[in-house]
């Protein structure tokens, strides 16, 4: 059996995280990496957006529940 190939990740995807904004929704407006942890993990079972937006807010995801925020806080300016 072929194993998957990995995914590699863009470069650029933390500093996204930390300065897009969410464009739908209850905490529309807010950055993506400051999105309530229970909001991501209901993403994460309902299924994430497609696109760019999905691919972000799974990194949003992986991020929070390994408590990696401090991480993205310096990017934010």
């Amino acid at each position: 059996m072929n194993e998957p190939l990995p995914v590699v990740p863009d470069p650029t995807d933390l500093l996204k995280v930390a300065r897009t904004r969410m464009p739908f929704g209850r905490y529309a407006g807010r950055l993506l990496v400051d999105l309530p942890e229970p909001y991501v993990v209901w993403f994460s079972q309902q299924g994430f957006p497609r696109g760019e937006l999905g691919r972000l807010l799974q990194l949003v995801y992986e991020i929070k529940v390994n408590g990696l925020e401090h991480l993205v806080e310096p990017l934010k300016n």
